[in-house]
């Protein structure tokens, strides 16, 4: 049970989440158990780190828990009577003890609550075995920003208050406090508890030290029944909506039962594990919804969203979450751009993406397709306000924007600056741009294409010749007959007539993973061939072919290594539904090949939602074998694409819903 590598996420609809290790070594400075968004989904603050458990009978002390600390020790041993593991329907651990007692411990993050449940019983006693059995917890707080660290100081307050039923810390001025409920007694113990070492940070070449507090412990007599212990953010309205002391009332034991009851019910209506990892991604921003990119540290950001949202709310058939937010980035149209990230209140937006506007433009299509067979209806207006987005883009892009981004006179769309990175291909350190592809990368004409036929089927004729025009230079310019592929950049650095022949990933998208296909016939079915020879893995493609100048077989390192191999070879899973689709198309698409690819290219990604991010995909892998999973344990596009590939490859239509086992079962 020591698999550091397997990790869990519990999210709360807000952008808050709790995470952890299988195991329950804390690997992450992200490994907390209650973080909140104080401004949904942003403003996110990591308030309780993780507990101290141990229980004490006659025989002494057993611990339930264990800790890495510096230089690499791990402490106490409860990890060596860990003897059961699952993440569904939510997180649960079973210790044997010493005397062949068995306890488990279940751990919950409700939707719409910034809070968590943690619950201790005694689940099997051998024969003539009971009584006498106490179980402590030491709560270890911090109070800093989600990517900080936190350290032993003179300003922590220990003190607890007792305000309405709940027993409330509130360790510094203008961050949420922790308010508690338990079925147990509470003793006030400060104590600082230092040095515990993170090793994915340390990993990563990052800080990974940091000290939390423990203001008391918590204490319950586990034979007699369940112990239960809330622990939830306590501020004013503004700092944490819904998080005051009086959102905790009752009796302990009935709220656990409460939020266990309404947990299973809501997740078990989900139809598959994908879309209920999906559920994770769509989060409250303002009086709408918004998606996290990923998990732990990303939020939500422009290419991500709609790149994601065709999986984890069209084809999962969420359209009113998919039109809200789609309408909520109409209204960030900018000279013809969207920013790569949306603009909080005095921000000042981000419109380093050539991309992102193109995406919104594919996802709105595909929303007013599903609305134009009948899944949801748009209101009156909904419809002219979407398509005027996309006319703004066109308009923007045409007639030239920012950072070089132009309809060229052959057509097709030019964009780029030096030391600026605005393709997905985005990694930059310092001021090395990574991957510039400054001139008319490929994936960008075959969305420009995209956005073009669009624009036309929502009333803009003029736009249709435009489509026809790109397509064609494409079709004239990106062919690489020397190795039966596409350029991945025409005009490089704006040199008219060159291309760089560089085999990425990219040029997939010509031929599957958008509704219009730019490449088709003999040269289609080339392109998939190539890709499929040099870039597929078991769960996505190499964003840089083995043999190619600057090929990086891991992602790993600190951040200039990192970084430096992030499209540089490593594999990204979002690539495989367009892959897919591409592969599809040149086969016609019968059951046969739907078949073949169910097999060979869904099932691996299947089979990885039981590693690392657990019930997820992850954001990249090392570009060999064993592929080992990088970056983001929890990806809203990896999961996106998932969705959409599952759908797109059910032999029956959308399955029924999966039922969920029952946690700790004896």
């Amino acid at each position: 049970m020591g698999d550091e590598r397997r990790e869990w996420l519990e999210t709360d609809g807000a952008g808050g989440f709790a995470s952890g290790t299988a195991c329950g070594l804390r690997t992450r400075r992200y490994h907390n158990l209650l973080i909140v968004a104080t401004t949904p989904p942003t403003g996110r603050v990591a308030l309780v780190g993780a507990v101290e458990a141990w229980v004490e009978h006659a025989g002494g002390r057993e611990a339930l828990s264990s800790h890495r600390y510096a230089p690499g020790v791990v402490h106490p041993d409860g990890i060596g009577r860990l003897v059961g593991f699952t993440h569904e329907p939510w997180p649960s651990w079973r210790w044997r003890l010493a005397d062949g007692r068995e306890v488990c411990h279940e751990l919950l993050v409700p939707a719409g609550r910034p809070l968590v449940l943690l619950t201790w019983r005694l689940i099997s006693s051998p024969a003539g075995m009971h009584g006498g059995l106490r179980l402590r917890v030491r709560p270890l707080l911090s109070g800093r920003d989600l990517h900080a660290l936190h350290h032993e100081n003179g300003d922590f307050r220990f003190e607890a208050a007792l305000e309405g039923e709940a027993i409330v810390w509130r360790p510094y001025a203008g961050v949420p406090g922790v308010a508690a409920r338990a079925n147990g007694s509470y003793e006030p113990a400060p104590e600082w508890y230092r040095q515990f070492l993170y090793a994915q940070e340390q990993a990563r070449g990052l800080d990974a030290l940091e000290d939390l507090a423990s203001p008391g412990i918590f204490c319950f007599a586990l034979d007699g029944g369940e112990a239960v212990l809330v622990l939830a953010a306590a501020g004013d309205e503004k700092a944490a909506p819904q998080a005051t002391p009086t959102a905790l009332p009752g009796d302990p034991a009935a709220l656990a039962e409460q939020l266990r009851s309404s947990e299973a019910a809501r997740r078990s209506a989900f139809p598959s594990p994908l879309t209920r990892a999906a559920d994770a991604y769509l989060v409250r921003r303002g009086e709408g919804r918004t998606v996290i990119a990923g998990y732990p540290w990303f939020t939500d950001w422009g290419r991500d969203t709609f790149i994601a949202l065709r999986g984890l709310c069209i084809a999962s058939g969420r359209l009113e979450e998919a039109k809200g937010i789609l309408l909520a980035w109409a209204s960030q149209v900018s000279e013809g751009m969207l920013p790569n990230r949306f603009a909080e209140q005095g921000d000042h937006p981000e419109f380093n993406s050539v991309d992102a506007a193109l995406w919104f433009c594919v996802a709105v299509h595909e929303l007013l397709a599903a609305a134009q067979r009948g899944e949801r209806p748009l209101a009156a207006g909904e419809r002219e306000r979407l398509a005027a987005a996309v006319a703004a883009i066109l308009a923007g892009y045409g007639r030239g924007t920012r950072f070089g981004i132009r309809r060229d006179a052959d057509g097709l769309l030019a964009a780029g600056q030096a030391g600026l990175q605005l393709t997905w291909m985005d990694a930059k350190v310092g001021e090395w741009v990574v991957t510039p592809r400054i001139g008319k990368p490929v994936e960008i004409q075959a969305l420009w294409v995209n956005a073009l036929e669009i624009g036309a089927a929502l009333g803009e004729r003029a736009r249709a010749a435009e489509a026809r025009q790109a397509r064609e230079a494409f079709q004239a310019r990106f062919w690489n007959p020397e190795r039966r592929c596409l350029f991945d950049v025409v005009d490089a650095d704006h040199v008219p007539g060159t291309a760089d022949p560089t085999l990425r990933a990219n040029q997939i998208l010509a031929v599957g993973g958008l509704p219009f296909p730019v490449l088709d016939g003999e040269r289609a079915a080339a392109v998939v061939e190539t890709v499929e020879r040099e870039l597929l893995t078991p769960l996505g493609l190499r964003s840089l072919a083995p043999g190619e100048p600057g090929y990086r077989a891991h992602y790993e390192g600190g951040v200039l290594e990192r970084d430096g191999a992030y499209h540089q070879g490593t594999v990204w899973p979002w690539l495989m539904g367009p892959f897919v689709e591409a592969w599809l198309r040149v086969r016609g698409g019968s059951e046969e090949a739907r078949r073949e690819a169910r097999r060979r290219f869904l099932a691996p990604l299947l089979e990885h939602l039981a590693d690392a991010g657990l019930g997820h995909v992850s954001e990249i892998t090392d570009a060999e074998a064993p592929f080992t999973p990088r970056g983001c344990p929890f990806q809203a596009w990896s999961v996106g694409e998932a969705l959409r590939l599952e759908r797109l490859l059910a032999p029956d239509g959308p399955a029924a819903p999966v039922p969920l086992p029952a946690p700790c079962a004896p």
